[in-house]
């Protein structure tokens, strides 16, 4: 259990990371880059703990679907980026795929 908590503190980390890269308008504002870089460090030793108990390919689908979804999730809200009935429907599709895999590694009942 301790290593899905640190799995989804790495999660928000690199989240909030790729948030403030935005943010910095591609390295060119420096305000942000320095809380970039320390989201980002605390994002890996994150994941690099949850690596401890998750099998890598599990963690690192919910790594990826999750931030996915939420750096989506902000970039239409925030940033006023485009939305699609396309883009929903692949984000979902993501979503499902993460789930398949979770579900995947669960045990079979007898």
């Amino acid at each position: 259990m301790t290593s899905w908590l640190f799995l989804a503190g790495a999660i928000a980390s690199e989240v909030g990371a790729t948030v403030f890269m935005k943010l910095s308008e591609s390295l060119t504002r420096w305000v942000y880059i320095p809380p970039m870089l320390a989201l980002y460090i605390v994002a890996l030793f994150g994941l690099a703990e949850a690596l401890r108990t998750i099998e890598v390919g599990i963690a690192y689908a919910v790594w990826a679907g999750v931030g996915t979804l939420f750096v989506s999730i902000i970039g239409i809200w925030f940033f006023a980026e485009s939305t699609s009935w396309i883009k929903i429907v692949s984000i979902a599709l993501v979503i499902l795929g993460v789930i398949g895999l979770h579900l995947a590694d669960a045990p079979v009942p007898n």
